[in-house]
């Protein structure tokens, strides 16, 4: 449990990782995932809302009941939640085409960063996001915890080669840039797109910057600092979804 909650290497032998919280156990339920393990703290079965899911899960399974101390080793989290789940990943598939519109990143290595833009994907109505190699692990307790059980209802591949994904790709693909960028308020996002967006440092290499056919620029005040890669996610994701439902 220890190595699942703080090894990627382990999580990737295992195919599996943890679940931490309780609202991340009642998505998982609410998605049909199968718990195959819960611990529960003995602080944590003190909070009247932990004890009605184990109350719950208990229906069907049994919890098992560890010390605070214990449950603090094999805790993902600094601060642990007081229940966590064990949970197979799914099976990696072969390279997908994405249908319609998707996001996909190259190097997000912070956890906090992917787990954002995979909760404003999902909210934002996009099915599939793609993740190149060098990008924090998407199914990681971290990612999963900032994520907010968007992983449930998100198609999310990992490890991708981007250049051969895109070259499969029918729709216009996007870039937040400023070489003869056009405003994010001009374009027609109507249309099935793929968001490309890059490392917290870095951005895009420029490689995949050249496979944009358009690179966009998110109008801001002046003298203010650019946004991080997930608030520029967020602000192009949710513009696109205005657009789409505008038009309908």
């Amino acid at each position: 449990m220890h190595l699942l909650a703080n090894s990627a290497a382990e999580r990737r032998k295992q195919q599996k990782t943890l679940l931490d919280g309780v609202h991340l156990i009642q998505a998982a339920l609410v998605h049909s995932v199968d718990l195959e393990t819960v611990f529960v703290s003995e602080h944590g079965l003190k909070s009247l809302e932990i004890a009605q899911l184990v109350a719950q899960l208990e229906q069907q399974m049994s919890c098992i009941l560890v010390s605070d101390n214990v449950f603090a080793y094999i805790s993902p989290s600094d601060t642990p939640a007081g229940i966590l789940a064990v949970i197979q990943q799914p099976t990696a598939l072969g390279l997908a085409v994405p249908q319609g519109s998707c996001v996909i990143l190259e190097t997000v290595q912070d956890t906090g960063n992917l787990g954002t833009i995979l909760r404003t994907a999902a909210a934002a109505g996009i099915d599939e996001v793609f993740l190149s190699e060098g990008c924090a692990q998407a199914w990681s307790p971290r990612v999963l915890r900032a994520a907010m059980g968007a992983h449930f209802v998100l198609t999310i591949q990992e490890k991708v080669d981007i250049v051969a994904l895109l070259a499969l790709f029918k729709g216009q693909v996007l870039a937040t840039g400023l070489q003869q960028a056009k405003s994010l308020y001009d374009l027609d996002l109507t249309q099935a797109t793929a968001w490309l967006f890059g490392s917290e440092g870095q951005g895009l290499s420029a490689p995949i910057m050249a496979l944009a056919h358009q690179q966009v620029i998110i109008p801001m005040a002046q003298g203010v600092e650019s946004l991080n890669v997930a608030a520029a996610a967020a602000v192009c994701l949710f513009e696109q979804r205005r657009q789409t439902l505008c038009a309908v």
